[in-house]
């Protein structure tokens, strides 16, 4: 029920069919290349011709009859044992949902995709057409589902065509009279106390007495006293007497013997339906889909969103979060995300509140919605397949310091380390903060190592700096920060962090922000002095220890070289030149890389 959701981005679907279908793709996303392919041919056919108005006229007519709703419903009364009057409800939706079947048709009949080619050789299914043959010998032909207890209840009593049951047409009668009598005495009413008075009707009081009046134009403010069970909200009061509640229940006694009636009649026809009724399953799948495919081609109209690939890297240009576009005043900031074989893990680092984690949740919602069908918030986006998209994401304002925090985070990473393969996108968020800093800095090297041994694409981010220098070791890790600007402030004798949100390459600098929080609190300066201190002495230890040599620079520019060439080989579509081109720019980039002491082995 959360607008601020995936869900509530992507909702706009017209049945509770399609509502049930989107909220289940959500949770399962689709894991075959074909069938995403197929769906996205249709979603695209839809959102890019003037035919959407075709299919959202017919929706508008399904907006109000709950398509999907319905057949379930009718699909019900053959298989559970109903009160006569929920079968006789049933056969009324099954009756309504059959005549929108030709509407439907309609709107796919020049459809060219194979998804709805294929839905709408579906719909030529002739069993429908059987099935409401059968039905309109039996019921009347203006008998269909309508709002409002006392329309569907007027639907109900007539739903059965005159002459098949003389009892069955007596009772009607019956029931006509004593509800023509009701309003009679009602108007009776009217006249003799000179009151506003009007028959209204519900399920649960049946017939009974409704005016607008205000209590100071009664007699002594108050109703007359035959009138009886009296409520009043505002200005409007409900009320009955002793002679209504008897004719509502030979009212009552009158529709039972309709209802039974009818029913007997409406067993006689499911008995010679029953075997048709599979196309019906049918029916309800192809409905709630096109409804879901509606549903995302309405909401790439309020934003643009593209069409995306599918190929084996993680590919997003320009990618924004598609809920906080929703509820933000203006456009959230996009960012770029590049993850291939070759560069499968990512290390983010930044200060609190810079970004990452909603960064993190982007990334996956992107990939679900590309994995459902849908479109994608980003300029350009490619994705490989994730068979499992693991998910541990803190909270960048929680300190998260308690046992039972720790114990939380350390289930989490133990499911992802046990569950994860080659084809799995893990987003892993500020783990081990819920322990000492040397422990926590042990714990996610020593997970970061055990998931580099795996093809998977993960993106980590952290406060612990010294984890990005695990990239000395393992060349497929890349660095990344969130930029963060500081501006004195207009007195000028302190400074504070401005986020700008966007994501660089490289782990960030502002290794101090802890620092920077303390001087503008009230610390003693000469105590903020002294953590300074401190704090640049073990950094000029841990840095002298992890410079990385010549060698190791010239071996991972020749792994990212490698991997570039990889990469082109297999995804290639650039023409001969272009492609020299770009096989000139790697050559310059792997250049620039090395080292200078490596520059005349190279050219060796």
């Amino acid at each position: 029920r959360n607008g601020h959701t995936l869900f509530g981005v992507l909702n706009y679907t017209k049945t509770p069919g399609g509502s049930r279908r989107l909220r289940s793709n959500i949770l399962e996303p689709l894991i075959r290349c074909m069938t995403k392919t197929v769906r996205l041919d249709a979603f695209m056919y839809i959102h890019r011709t003037t035919y959407i108005k075709l299919l959202t006229a017919v929706f508008s007519v399904l907006t109000g009859s709950n398509i999907a709703e319905l057949t379930i419903h009718a699909t019900d009364m053959f298989i559970q044992v109903k009160t006569a009057e929920s079968k006789i409800t049933n056969l009324i939706y099954l009756k309504h949902t059959l005549e929108l079947v030709e509407p439907l048709k309609a709107a796919l009949r020049r459809c060219n995709t194979p998804l709805l080619k294929a839905y709408y050789n579906s719909l030529e299914d002739t069993r429908f057409g059987i099935i409401l043959e059968k039905i309109t010998t039996v019921i009347n032909d203006d008998t269909r589902y309508t709002k409002g207890c006392l329309s569907m209840r007027t639907q109900k009593c007539y739903a059965v065509k005159p002459n098949i049951n003389e009892f069955l047409d007596i009772a009607r009668r019956t029931y006509t009279e004593i509800v023509d009598d009701i309003a009679g005495m009602i108007t009776q009413l009217a006249e003799k106390y000179n009151l506003p008075m009007k028959t209204s009707f519900s399920s649960a009081r049946g017939f009974f007495i409704q005016m607008n009046v205000d209590c100071s134009t009664l007699p002594n403010g108050q109703l007359p006293s035959e009138f009886t069970k009296i409520t009043k909200m505002k200005n409007t009061y409900s009320f009955t007497s002793a002679d209504l509640i008897k004719m509502n229940e030979r009212c009552q006694e009158s529709l039972r013997e309709i209802y039974h009636m009818t029913y007997l009649i409406v067993c006689k026809l499911l008995n010679e339906i029953y075997e048709h009724i599979h196309c019906l399953y049918k029916l309800s799948d192809i409905v709630s889909m096109l409804d879901m495919l509606l549903s995302f081609a309405h909401a790439c109209t309020l934003s643009d969103y593209v069409r995306p690939e599918f190929t084996d890297t993680l590919a997003i240009k320009q990618g924004w979060h598609p809920i906080l576009e929703k509820i933000a005043v203006e456009k959230p900031v996009s960012n770029n995300t590049y993850l291939t074989e070759g560069n499968n893990f990512v290390i983010i680092t930044g200060p609190n509140m810079s970004g990452k984690s909603t960064y993190l949740k982007q990334i996956a919602l992107c990939q679900i919605m590309a994995q459902i069908g849908s479109y994608v918030p980003a300029e350009y986006c490619s994705f490989r397949i994730a068979e499992q998209i693991f998910t541990r994401i803190g909270m960048d304002d929680d300190i998260e310091t308690n046992a039972s925090t720790f114990m939380k985070e350390m289930k989490e990473i133990t499911y992802i380390i046990q569950n994860a393969n080659d084809k799995s996108l893990i987003i892993i968020d500020e783990l081990g903060r819920g322990t000492s800093a040397e422990e926590g800095i042990g714990i996610c090297y020593a997970a970061c190592e055990y998931l580099l041994n795996l093809k998977a694409f993960t993106l980590f981010a952290t406060h612990f700096l010294e984890l990005c220098h695990i990239d000395a070791l393992y060349p497929n890790v890349e660095n990344y920060h969130f930029e963060v600007q500081h501006v004195r402030s207009s007195a000028g004798n302190k400074e504070k962090i401005a986020y700008t949100y966007t994501l660089s390459k490289g782990y960030t600098e502002e290794k101090n922000y802890g620092l920077k929080a303390a001087e503008v609190s009230s610390l003693p300066s000469s105590v903020i002095l002294d953590a300074k201190e401190i704090t640049n002495h073990i950094a000029k230890q841990i840095l002298h220890r992890q410079k990385s040599t010549p060698e190791v620079m010239k071996q991972r520019a020749v792994y990212h070289l490698a991997m570039r060439l990889v990469q082109t080989a297999r995804n290639s579509r650039l023409d001969p030149d272009s492609l020299r081109i770009y096989l000139k720019g790697l050559k310059k980039k792997y250049e620039a890389s090395c080292p200078a002491p490596g520059q005349n082995d190279e050219q060796q």
